[in-house]
């Protein structure tokens, strides 16, 4: 049953009502000038068909943004932030926030602020007050949101059990072990704050016992569980837990195949599996995890900006002077990197500009330390900023460390977008999203060849679909692959340039085939030091594919045991002068 939360702002209208019987919200439609939000229109998902709810006020000239939600891929809307101002009556701005990420403030900040959300609940439907041409105030239906089921990985053999996925989350666990494996597991979960025992999966047996607490007070949670299990006896061998906040001993022999159970951005509620003498395999039910907004630190005056959230934080420019920042700049990635500034345009002489890259995507910024100070009436200004990344870097202190200290953290989560204010000069104000610390991040394997070249790096994917390679005079001149991320296809770029000889082309059975291993060769150029890939070969999981150029001196292996390939990069010119990749475990 939905549940309704009444409308914010005025009543003073006629009313809309899309009702609450959809399974979720698709795309919005806001269109807005300087009186506020004028026009508003919903489609929904009912039983995987699209539906438009009404058309609330009317078009008119302004802007019109539009915000979907992937719900083909379980994006769900979460809540809104709105600004309602009392003096017009009309509804100022909006910004919409997913499971996955939050738009940007479509409108005004302007008024006083509400919230639209019901914990662990999703939108299903809108309703409110409008007038022919103003939105005067909204209210939305909740629902509950269903968990995702990952089925078992391990052994097989046993009894089936299931603790349901009607859970808060996991606050301890029981492992009893000996050298045939695991014997059994229990767990502890947690809702509405109380503790419930789980039952024994398994029988005791001599051995080791562990437990593994999980602080759920603390905002703790359970986010994936490694294991190993033999295919012999088919009984699970050992057991690996990892909350936002830490990890496990491994619990028991790591032997055998290894599993993962993990769903991105999702912490796990439950657990499903099979048991008897010993326990043979493990499965897990998962929910999503709320992004965080911040509060802003520094002074209210300028202009209200607001990023939203991205896949990661690549790169970050501060430019500053001997009183303050002047001028922040972000490089975000989704898919292709987007470039944020706020404060300052252009940059002048009398002003430092410093940057801090992260490794991405290996590398995320987990902590921000600034200061700020008031110069007098109307103008607080942030004066330093500091960046924490996961790996443990420190960037230099931009700017100069003085007035009021603060801070931006979120324990065991990344930093992914930002948002603040500003003027045509300075930064007035900043404050951070956070999302949970994403499951076991790509491994980076050193590449391979020569020195010259302009690096280029597509980044990492689910997995490879099909390679273009390119043979020129003097070795391999070009590579292009085409990914897959989801469900979607994305194209890389071009490397290195064609030539009149043939292109190659290398298509996988996506999506149970995927690329293993890389070898090749690389040589000098006949009369030059520059040095280029002069072969390649691509193994997968079923075959081997036939050579691209030829056979010279060095040779290389791109290869890690139980990994895949998920991603390249290298250097380029008018050949490929080097190659690496990046893998993951073949579970994930």
């Amino acid at each position: 049953m939905a549940q309704k939360l009444e409308a914010i702002g005025s009543t003073n209208g006629f009313t809309f009502d899309d009702g609450s019987d959809h399974d979720g919200v698709s795309k919005i439609f806001v269109g807005g000038g300087l009186q506020g939000i004028l026009y508003m229109e919903f489609e929904y998902v009912r039983s995987g068909q699209l539906k438009f709810g009404s058309l609330v006020g009317r078009r008119h000239r302004g802007f019109i943004e539009t915000f979907e939600i992937n719900h083909v891929k379980n994006e769900h809307l979460e809540s809104v932030e709105g600004y309602y101002d009392h003096e017009s009556g009309y509804i100022q701005g909006l910004q919409f926030k997913t499971n996955f990420r939050v738009s940007e403030l479509i409108g005004y900040e302007k008024g006083n602020k509400f919230t639209l959300e019901v914990k662990g609940k999703k939108i299903s439907g809108f309703h409110g007050y409008m007038r022919k041409r103003n939105i005067l105030a909204l209210g939305a239906y909740f629902t509950m949101i269903l968990p995702s089921r990952l089925d078992v990985k391990g052994g097989k053999g046993g009894h089936q059990w299931d603790d349901g996925a009607n859970h808060d989350g996991v606050t301890k666990i029981h492992v009893r072990g000996g050298f045939d494996g695991i014997q059994y597991i229990k767990f502890n979960y947690v809702k509405n704050g109380e503790t419930q025992d789980g039952p024994i999966h398994g029988i005791s047996g001599s051995g080791f016992t562990q437990t593994f607490e999980i602080n759920h007070f603390n905002d703790e949670h359970l986010v994936y569980v490694e294991g190993y299990y033999d295919d012999a006896s088919g009984v699970i061998q050992a057991l690996q837990f990892k909350t936002n906040l830490k990890t496990s001993d491994v619990l028991g022999y790591e032997k055998g195949k290894k599993f993962l159970l993990a769903d991105k951005g999702k912490k796990i509620i439950g657990f499903h599996g099979y048991a008897e003498k010993n326990l043979n395999s493990l499965g897990a039910y998962f929910t999503t995890v709320s992004l965080t907004k911040s509060e802003r630190h520094g002074g209210s005056e300028g202009v209200y900006w607001d990023d939203g959230v991205f896949e990661s934080v690549r790169t970050v420019y501060v430019s500053y002077d001997t009183n303050n920042v002047k001028s922040i700049t972000f490089h975000y990635h989704n898919r292709t990197v987007i470039e944020r500034q706020h404060g300052w345009q252009t940059i002048q002489d009398d002003l430092e500009e410093e940057e801090f890259e992260l490794d991405y995507p290996n590398e995320v910024i987990t902590y921000v330390e600034g200061t700020f100070k008031r110069f007098g009436p109307g103008k607080t200004r942030i004066t330093s900023l500091i960046f924490k990344s996961s790996e443990g870097r420190t960037s230099p202190s931009f700017g100069v460390v003085y007035g009021t200290k603060f801070v931006l953290e979120k324990k065991g989560c990344a930093v992914v977008g930002f948002h603040g204010r500003h003027d045509d000069r300075d930064l007035v104000s900043i404050g951070a999203y956070f999302s949970p610390m994403p499951p076991p991040t790509a491994e980076k394997l050193r590449a391979q060849g020569g020195l010259r070249g302009e690096s280029w790096d597509d980044g990492v994917f689910d997995s490879v679909r099909k390679l273009y390679v390119g043979q020129g005079d003097n070795g391999v001149a070009f590579l292009k692959v085409v990914y897959g991320r989801d469900t979607r296809i994305v194209i890389g770029e071009d490397h290195g340039n064609t030539t009149p000889l043939e292109v190659k082309e290398f298509e996988l059975e996506y999506p149970s085939e995927y690329i293993t291993a890389v070898d090749g060769c690389y040589d000098k150029v006949i009369g030059s030091e520059v040095e280029v890939i002069t072969m390649l070969r691509f193994t997968t999981n079923k075959r081997t594919s036939i050579p691209v150029g030829f056979v010279s001196t060095s040779s290389f292996l791109l290869y890690k045991d139980g990994f895949k390939i998920v991603g390249f990069h290298g250097k380029s010119s008018n050949m490929i002068n080097q190659l690496g990749v990046h893998v993951l475990p073949f579970t994930y």
